[in-house]
This record gives C-alpha cells, sequence and structure tokens, in this order.
C-alpha cells in the first residue's frame, strides 16, 4: 500500500498535527522574492489551498501547532515567514511559536523537520542546504513518533506565541 499524501494525513487526522520548523531558510521562490521587493501580499488568497485545508482541519477539531526554532539575529527569510504567519497560519487555525535557537541546546531534536499526526505518524521533510525540498519520509514506527512527540513539547513548552514574539 503506498504512503498516504500529505493531504491525506491531514484529512484523516483525528486530534492533532504538529510541525517542527528548524532551518532558518527555506525555498526561496517568487513569493519571498516579491515580499523582499516590497510586494506585500494577502497570504490567505495567495495560498489558498493550504488555507483551506488548515480551515477545514481544524474546523474538525484537530489542533494544530507549528513550533519554529530560529537563530537571532533572523534571517530575512524567518522576517518573511513571521510577517506573513498571522494573515496565513493563524488565520487558518493554526497556533505558531518561535523558539530562540539558544534557548534549544540542550533539547535533544530529531535531524529533520517534522510533522507529527495524531501522535503516531512522522512525515519528516529532507532539504537541500539551498532550502529546495528534496522529498518527504513517511514514518510509523512507535519510537520514532514518540522521539518526535518529546522533542515537540520540549520546544513548544520553552517558545514564544507568536502574537508575544518580536524577531531581532
Amino acid at each position: 500500500m503506498p504512503d498516504p499524501t500529505f493531504e491525506d494525513l491531514f484529512r484523516s487526522a483525528r486530534r492533532s498535527a504538529v510541525h517542527l520548523e528548524m532551518r532558518d531558510g527555506y525555498m526561496l521562490d517568487e513569493d519571498f522574492r516579491q515580499w523582499q521587493a516590497g510586494t506585500r501580499f494577502d497570504p490567505a488568497e495567495r495560498w489558498r489551498p493550504w488555507f483551506d485545508l488548515m480551515r477545514d482541519t481544524t474546523g474538525r477539531g484537530v489542533v494544530v501547532r507549528r513550533a519554529r526554532i530560529v537563530s537571532e539575529p533572523v534571517t530575512e527569510y524567518i522576517r518573511y515567514e513571521y510577517d506573513v504567519t498571522a494573515g496565513h497560519n493563524i488565520a487558518a487555525g493554526e497556533q505558531v511559536r518561535w523558539l530562540p535557537r539558544r534557548r534549544a541546546s540542550d533539547l535533544a531534536l530529531p535531524g529533520n523537520d517534522f510533522w507529527l499526526f495524531d501522535g503516531e505518524a512522522v512525515l519528516f521533510n529532507h532539504f537541500a542546504g539551498n532550502g529546495d525540498m528534496l522529498g518527504e519520509e513517511y514514518v510509523t514506527d512507535p519510537a520514532v513518533a514518540e522521539l518526535c512527540a518529546m522533542a515537540f513539547e520540549a520546544v513548544w513548552d520553552r517558545a514564544v506565541p507568536h502574537a508575544d514574539y518580536a524577531p531581532r
């Protein structure tokens, strides 16, 4: 049986979907370049499929949380992410927190960003050094899911809610 798609994992989530991001930059796409050039846009409209998926997911009562570990001073890419988070992630029902990297030194963290669904299924995201997405790895090993759950909760407990975080 093939692995479920990213969208399938959200549509089948019953309780939770958590995402841990640990990079200071991701795909340097056209949206980022437009933001750098001063073009501001409505993220809910620009990324409507994601917005709708999150609204549908959170509307079913699934709690979606995203934690970002960031270096400070932040990169321009992290400023961009911060700038679009309220109108995109939070407006769609996600909870978002930020953890300065210097406060994460004593945490045991997986080597890759991941999504964890219902504490049972992990979708690791693999990136190239320049931030380009290389692929995903679907894992249902209970030990790996537990490691990711513990790592996420440790970060979440220390992280600053989006409304209280000011990128430096």
